[in-house]
């Protein structure tokens, strides 16, 4: 864990993992990240830990590079805990739907939720990438709460247009659509151009 000052870049983006299954999103989406140039403020849960390690036998320090700054999740003394630090968004990939249910209801346990009501209540762009199936009622109230307040809910659904050959293709097709959700440009995956005539 490091901290530096906070300097002039295009923008401050938090990174948060959670204890959904799906942290091959995570990594590939800190991979993308990580040309183009804007500072990653990450976050990882215990659970998100245990996931890590489970799905990647990785551990959350295999994720830090020069661009990217730790945080533990139950620091609220965090300066990205703060409404007047100048952060651009977030995004929780994978989203636990604990962590959704928390956004949802302002329930501030640790650092990733503190994060979540921060960008609610500074109006910044907040992408939620849950990872369950099937969605009880209560999942599916808490996602539309969360959307009418303005949070993006990105489900971790792929599409099989781009004629996927790997799990990494597959990861790569939601990762494209959080990276144009912020606003950082990307060629994972082509814009849909429709179906070819005969």
């Amino acid at each position: 864990m490091r901290s530096d000052s906070t300097e002039k870049v295009p923008g401050h983006f938090v990174v948060a993992i959670t204890g959904a299954s799906g942290a091959i999103y995570a990594k590939r989406l800190l991979d993308e990240l990580a040309g183009s140039k804007v500072r990653v403020h990450l976050i990882v849960s215990g659970a998100g830990e245990k996931i890590l390690k489970l799905e990647l036998g990785l551990g959350t320090r295999d994720l830090v590079r020069d661009d990217v700054i730790r945080y533990d999740y139950k620091d609220f003394a965090a300066r990205v805990a703060s409404g007047s630090f100048p952060l651009a968004g977030m995004v929780i990939i994978p989203c636990s739907m604990g962590t959704l249910s928390a956004v949802a209801h302002g329930t501030s346990i640790n650092l990733i939720h503190r994060c979540a009501d921060v960008c609610l209540k500074e109006g910044k762009k907040l992408i939620l990438v849950p990872r369950e199936t099937p969605l009880n009622s209560i999942h599916l109230e808490n996602m539309l709460k969360l959307s009418k307040m303005g949070v993006t809910i990105l489900p971790a659904m792929p599409g099989f247009y781009n004629k996927p050959k790997t799990i990494e293709d597959l990861a790569d097709f939601i990762v494209a659509r959080v990276l144009d959700q912020l606003g950082v440009s990307q060629n994972l995956v082509e814009a849909w151009n429709g179906i070819p005539q005969e």
